[in-house]
């Protein structure tokens, strides 16, 4: 053990260092390639990826968080100018559409000459009554006036809560242009709740300009976009009506559905393949020579990933899968540019 500790140990490490060195000086001044002509021009290539144009199918699902609210009170307004004579129904109860809440006492004017008996002494008063009646099936849950009030037409003198439910969501201005074609109905899933539902009765609405207290029109138009209102904007609002047999509560969580429609066996490519979301794009398409040449096509439907192509491709034609100035839809909170680079919120929020 001693000559192998004091002779043969240094001296496989004084071969060891030795091999390494030389190795090293090997991969420094003696590479196995040849040295570049022109070192200062680079030799690399950028490949842009492609895709092809195929058949497939699109389901355009808006899908839209939700909350289920109970339908705003209608307002009992007076029909006429009097006096309330006499209330039937109390603040609470249950209303039917057309009960008669309370009437209103209104004095029939005379004519002047027919205003006197014939001692000269003036008539006693006529009247008329007007009834006020709920404006829909429901609890009256406010009335405002009493006996012997005088009131005034259009007062509103009470409201009536129905026991009905919506449920409504905010639509993003961009998927607007999905639903172009308006559907009538969602599916509703509640969470926690019952099985998903078809809620009937949709209605895509948005404050017009300059409106105030919430007001909203219904926006059919195909071609007119997001209403506005005001200076800063208005969302708009996806609302369907809950059916009677289904049991909901106010403030409960929901995911609405919208179907804005499905095609089979329809040409379809990458929406980061087109710059354009909706009716009309472009595309770069692959030449046989490796040239792209720009090129209009007319949209359909899209479900956010893949869009369908109605004119201006054929199956088959190569295209960039990554159009200039488009971008790659959002994965996990990031978003993929044309150049490969990634910009992920999460990992700036920490």
């Amino acid at each position: 053990m001693g000559i192998a500790r004091t002779w043969v140990f240094p001296i496989l490490r004084i071969l060891l260092v030795a091999l390494v060195a030389a190795a090293l000086i090997k991969l420094a001044f003696f590479p196995d390639r040849p040295a570049d002509a022109s070192p200062a021009i680079p030799t690399g290539t950028i490949v842009e990826p492609t895709t092809v144009a195929a058949l497939g199918t699109i389901t355009n699902d808006v899908v839209v968080s939700a909350t289920v609210s109970a339908d705003p009170a209608l307002p009992m307004k007076a029909t006429a100018a009097g006096t309330v004579n006499k209330i039937f129904i109390a603040q609470g109860a249950n209303v039917n559409q057309g009960d008669v809440v309370f009437d209103v006492k209104v004095p029939i004017e005379r004519d002047p000459a027919d205003s006197v008996d014939a001692e000269g002494k003036p008539k006693p008063a006529i009247f008329r009554y007007e009834d006020v009646t709920a404006p829909a099936t429901g609890i009256l849950s406010s009335l405002s006036v009493i006996s012997g009030q005088d009131i005034t037409i259009g007062m509103t003198a009470g409201t009536v809560a129905p026991p009905t439910f919506s449920v409504s969501g905010s639509l993003e201005p961009a998927q607007q242009y999905r639903l172009l074609d308006r559907p009538t109905e969602a599916t509703v899933t509640i969470t926690g709740g019952p099985a998903a539902f078809a809620c009937g009765n949709l209605r895509i609405t948005t404050p017009l300009a300059g409106s105030t207290g919430g007001s909203t029109s219904d926006d059919t138009s195909a071609t007119g976009g997001a209403s506005t209102g005001g200076a800063g904007g208005s969302s708009t609002t996806a609302t369907c009506t809950v059916p009677g047999e289904v049991t909901v509560f106010s403030g409960l969580a929901a995911e609405m559905t919208i179907a804005g429609g499905r095609a089979e066996n329809v040409l379809v490519v990458p929406t980061t393949a087109v710059r354009g979301a909706a009716q009309s794009g472009t595309v770069w398409v692959m030449s046989a020579d490796g040239a792209t040449e720009e090129r209009p096509v007319a949209l359909g439907l899209t479900d956010g990933t893949q869009v369908q192509i109605t004119q201006g491709l054929a199956e088959g034609d190569e295209i960039l899968e990554f159009a200039p100035g488009a971008m790659a839809p959002a994965n996990d909170g990031c978003t993929t540019y044309p150049d490969g680079s990634m910009y992920c919120e999460a990992a700036l929020g920490g």
